[in-house]
């Protein structure tokens, strides 16, 4: 991470890609006329939210080196994100995300490129060492599918535990991606112990604990030891359990796309940890305007625009 930071970055470790959206709702790849490009990956878009809300951040992380790498690099040199942490691979594509949304905003994804590979390549052996330059550490499931990321990950983890760096994870589970649903919870649930936050939706969370119900799911990931849990529950709003409790109303949306709505909610909120330096309150005073900011996140086609 840059030696030029004022204080130590919350590390995200993830994908950056580029979201080719159609901008109108198909119910098929015939129906589309046209793809805009828009700044995407999960993490990325939390870095990005997160550095919008006052947070020092470093993506570690990757792209191909083409056009669409840097292209993505420069949009988040331009957010404020740290990117000394962030490669351009030779000889590897930027995974670009062909994007359907249907009449409810619900979207669909075709991936093309080399994705999580690219991140593992870009990275080498820095990320142990940079878990201990960083103030926190931020993971999602993405780099959990595969042997080698996973084991990744999960020493950037264990490391961050070690040091007492909060640990904050978003599960973001991607079905698609993995050979079974058992298979994505297991990953999932190992996040959970000493999590100091874990932002899920409720389909996430049942996976995860086996819970239909918010109430037990969230009680579930807390007794697994969790220290906070905050999900998010669509129209609904969402809720927050732990050592605070706070239950946040939906915000009416003129919903177009629900792309990336979750990363912006968690994106805020770890911003805004990371501004308090982790102090727990911050999560219940952030909540409300987190749960408003993804749902005006919903009346656009991106993400971040």
């Amino acid at each position: 991470m840059s030696a030029s930071s004022s204080s130590p970055a919350t590390l995200c470790l993830g994908e950056a890609l580029v979201d080719l959206i159609c901008e109108q709702p198909v119910s098929g790849p015939a129906q589309a006329s046209a793809f805009v490009p828009h700044f995407g990956g999960a993490v990325a878009n939390v870095a990005v939210m997160a550095a919008r809300h006052g947070a020092t951040v470093a993506l570690a992380g990757g792209a191909g080196e083409d056009a669409w790498g840097r292209w993505l690099r420069d949009r988040l040199v331009s957010e404020g994100v740290d990117v000394s942490l962030f490669g351009l691979v030779a000889g590897r594509q930027t995974p670009l995300a062909l994007v359907r949304v249907d009449s409810a905003g619900e979207p669909s994804y075709e991936i093309y490129g080399d994705t999580i590979a690219t991140v593992v390549e870009a990275l080498g052996d820095r990320v142990e060492p940079a878990v201990r330059d960083a103030a926190a550490l931020f993971l999602s499931s993405n780099t959990l599918v595969g042997d080698e990321e996973r084991a990744m990950t999960m020493s950037a983890r264990e490391a961050a535990l070690g040091l007492g760096r909060p640990v904050v994870f978003d599960p973001n589970l991607r079905l698609h991606r993995w050979r079974s649903r058992p298979d994505a919870a297991a990953a999932a649930n190992a996040c959970v112990p000493g999590a100091f936050l874990i932002r899920a939706n409720r389909a996430e969370a049942a996976l995860m604990t086996g819970e239909d119900d918010p109430e037990r799911a969230a009680l579930a990931l807390l007794k697994a030891g969790a220290e906070l849990v905050v999900l998010t529950l669509g129209a609904d709003g969402a809720i927050l359990r732990g050592k605070l409790r706070l239950d946040v109303a939906g915000v009416p949306a003129r919903v177009v796309s629900t792309v990336g709505a979750g990363d912006v909610l968690t994106g805020m909120l770890l911003g805004r940890l990371a501004r308090s330096r982790f102090y727990s309150p911050a999560v219940a005073a952030a909540l409300p305007e987190a749960v408003a900011e993804a749902a005006r996140a919903c009346e656009r086609w991106g993400a971040l625009e």
